[in-house]
């Protein structure tokens, strides 16, 4: 089970930070990662990190979003800058069993950016 906290209401320029907990131990390898879904829109990839430290980023947030992780708490954070108002979406937290082929998502945590 993934809980994801951190969502808000902020302006544009703001900074929010988004935290993802996994309650049981997760089996390697894996990624963590976080994905967004505005109304109308489908789901899309923010970024996501492999245990290793190796990340991947979306062309959007490049330069405003950074991704980490602690492997020990297997926890994943976003830490958001320079928010805009088209960052506004429902964030999921995700983690993907490479060795098993397997996605699981959290609950989702709204972030609306106001102009």
């Amino acid at each position: 089970q993934l809980q994801a906290s951190g969502g808000g209401l902020v302006q544009a320029g703001s900074s929010l930070k988004l935290s993802c907990a996994a309650s049981g131990r997760m089996l390697s390898p894996n990624v963590m990662g976080w994905y967004r879904q505005a109304p109308g829109k489908q789901r899309e990839l923010v970024a996501r990190i492999t245990e290793g430290g190796n990340t991947n980023n979306a062309d959007s947030v490049k330069g405003r979003f950074t991704i980490s992780r602690d492997n020990a708490e297997d926890t994943v954070s976003v830490q958001m800058n320079n928010l805009k108002p088209e960052d506004t979406a429902v964030y999921y937290c995700n983690v993907f069993l490479t060795w098993a082929n397997q996605n699981y998502w959290g609950q989702g945590t709204q972030v609306t950016v106001s102009s």
